[in-house]
Formats: structure tokens, C-alpha cells, sequence
């Protein structure tokens, strides 16, 4: 069977994204894909294996953005503490504009699939290239990246599904969360210079 016309794996992967968005990552399937493009599922098996091949290059679709994004945020004269922040607020913002795109990246099915493991070491380097100004040797770099994977994918994941119940500005939060973190980086990078 050959490949419908105007359907390429571009645009299936946009639909997915769209599914999983707007109505959770558990929605989509097969069926509701073909639904949502207007063709027979079979169809899809001209780009996809099934729905953990889907899944797996909805991963791969979902890291590549937010490798996008957060490369668009690091500007090349932003201070060092700049470079943090616009990385962190980057992150927080495509997983509030993209949650279940978000959720894809996190719950990749095949962890041992190289061109995943590739794209999680870009967006781990571009952490790492965000906090090399502070001169911290690698193993405090890579548990700084590690700590602030950690805060950020919990504030994110919090504030998806509705933790964040006081009336206080949740961004607010944010910016004090994020403020307190470079706050723990240049403290330890003080104590070393003396």
C-alpha cells in the first residue's frame, strides 16, 4: 500500500501532538489518530509500526522541540545567571503550552533507542554549556543539571495536574524557585574561589 498523499510523518506526528495536548497522551491510539486525520488506521502503518513505534517517535518528535526551545532561549550575551533562568522558564513553558507532548518525552516506551538517548544528551549539554560561567568541576555540574531536571519536571508536573491550589502567582513561584536554585550555584562556586 502506498502512502497517502500529503500525509507524511511531519504531520502525523503534529496530529498526535495535537491529541495528546488536548486530551491526554493516555488518548492517543491508533484509532484516534486516523480519526482525527481523516483516514483508515491502516494508513498509518505506511510511517508507523504501531502504537509503540508512535509512541517512541512521538518521544523523539516531543525531545527535538524542546531541544528547539530551549536552544532558542540561551542568548549569547545573557549573563550567567540569565542563561539559567531563560533555560528554566523555557522548559516550564513548553511543558505548559505542550503537556502531553511533555509527557511523551518522559515516558519514552523504548529507553535504549539511540536517536532518544542522543536527544536527551543535547538538552543535558545545553544545561551543562548554561552553567560552565559558574566554573564548577563536571560531577557538581552534572548533579546541578540533575537537581535542576528535578525541580523543574516536579513544578511542571505539579502545576499540570492542578497542585498548586493557593491563590499565590504560580509564575512568581517560579521565579523564586528558580532565583533560590542559581542562588545554591553561586554559593558554591564562591566557596571555591576562597
Amino acid at each position: 500500500m502506498s502512502p497517502r498523499i500529503g500525509l507524511d510523518l511531519h504531520t502525523l506526528l503534529q496530529a498526535a501532538t495535537e491529541i495528546a495536548d488536548q486530551d491526554g497522551l493516555e488518548v492517543l491510539t491508533i484509532t484516534t489518530l486516523a480519526n482525527k486525520l481523516s483516514i483508515k488506521p491502516p494508513s498509518l502503518y505506511n510511517h508507523i509500526e504501531g502504537l509503540q513505534d508512535l509512541r517512541n517517535k512521538l518521544a523523539l518528535f516531543g525531545m527535538q522541540r524542546l531541544y528547539e526551545e530551549l536552544t532558542k532561549s540561551i542568548k549569547e550575551n545573557a549573563t550567567k545567571d540569565e542563561a539559567i533562568k531563560n533555560l528554566s522558564l523555557s522548559y516550564i513553558n513548553f511543558a505548559r503550552k505542550h503537556p502531553g507532548l511533555y509527557e511523551a518525552t518522559l515516558n519514552a516506551p523504548d529507553s535504549s533507542n539511540p536517536a532518544l538517548q542522543a536527544e536527551g544528551n543535547k538538552i543535558v549539554q545545553l544545561a551543562i554549556d548554561a552553567l560552565i560561567p559558574y566554573q564548577l568541576n563536571e560531577d557538581e555540574m552534572l548533579h546541578f543539571v540533575r537537581g535542576l531536571r528535578s525541580m523543574l519536571h516536579g513544578f511542571a508536573s505539579l502545576e499540570q495536574r492542578g497542585g498548586f491550589g493557593l491563590s499565590l502567582n504560580v509564575n512568581e513561584s517560579m521565579d523564586l524557585l528558580i532565583d533560590t536554585f542559581i542562588a545554591g550555584i553561586r554559593t558554591l562556586a564562591d566557596k571555591k574561589a576562597d
